[in-house]
């Protein structure tokens, strides 16, 4: 893949800079390949929902921006040149935020945005429009629910877990939630995990129903592909509507991007 990074132009006249909106692994990735671009000012920001950040490089600012007009003013003020989206695709607001912000200030804007997973043969899947909805899907029956939805979207588990005491959970995040759900065992750890590890920790919790979002990629999906084998089914929490504008799902990509906007620029 560094074969791309000769095509970004190095004799530049300016100092190129670029705003990441991270939290996920491309967008570390990303900053990485992109820091070691001469010329190149590469700043990640991130939210600050995860507490201890794993592998990242350059500049990186934490925290957020006030909304729309709030990272608007932050790209201008900054003489952002470029705006890259990388976080989570199934954040909503931030990249409804960056979008705007970035045609408020008139610069260019790219979302990466990694391939959705497919449902296939042998799924079942229990597809719905968010957490909360998540939460009222599960069967009544079940009793053992693995829930890799997000340590920060409890609450919904929480109001279900007073209609249906018996029910336990299993939570697995990078950090411990910020609430405590009854009836549950938290696994603190990071993905990516293998495929056995994923039917070991189903079979090992006896797991009925998994809660997750369709992330996409490859670091979490061994758990679908246990699931499918185990006949477990999956509360699928599908991704939000994404503004309009330009995308690729891949980070040769952004980089084949950012060098035609610097041959336009130059």
């Amino acid at each position: 893949m560094d074969c791309f990074l000769d095509l970004i132009p190095i004799p530049m006249l300016f100092m190129r800079k670029v705003l990441i909106l991270g939290g996920t692994g491309d967008a570390v990735k990303l900053a990485s390949k992109l820091e070691s671009i001469p010329q190149m000012e590469v700043i990640s920001s991130l939210a600050g929902r995860t507490k201890k950040p794993s592998g990242l490089v350059g500049q990186v600012r934490i925290g957020g921006f006030g909304g729309a007009e709030g990272l608007a003013n932050y790209l201008r003020e900054n003489a952002i040149d470029f705006l890259i989206d990388a976080t989570h695709p199934c954040a909503g607001q931030i990249t409804i935020n960056g979008a705007i912000a970035a045609q408020i200030a008139q610069i260019p804007h790219l979302m990466l945005v990694r391939p959705q997973w497919e449902k296939i043969a042998g799924d079942h899947w229990i597809e719905v429009e968010s957490v909360e909805a998540a939460a009222q899907a599960i069967p009544a029956s079940v009793h053992r629910v693995f829930i890799t939805s997000g340590r920060q979207q409890l609450e919904p588990f929480c109001r279900r877990s007073q209609v249906y005491p018996a029910t336990w959970y299993l939570i697995r995040s990078i950090d411990p939630p910020d609430i405590e759900l009854p009836n549950s065992l938290v696994l603190l750890d990071r993905g990516p995990f293998s495929l056995e590890q994923e039917r070991k920790l189903l079979r090992e919790y006896q797991i009925e129903v998994i809660v997750s979002k369709n992330s996409g990629g490859k670091a979490t999906y061994a758990k679908i592909i246990a699931a499918r084998e185990l006949g477990i089914p999956i509360v699928m929490v599908q991704r939000p509507q994404m503004p309009e504008g330009e995308k690729v799902t891949s980070i040769e990509e952004v980089i084949l991007w950012l060098s035609s906007q610097l041959d336009n620029r130059c």
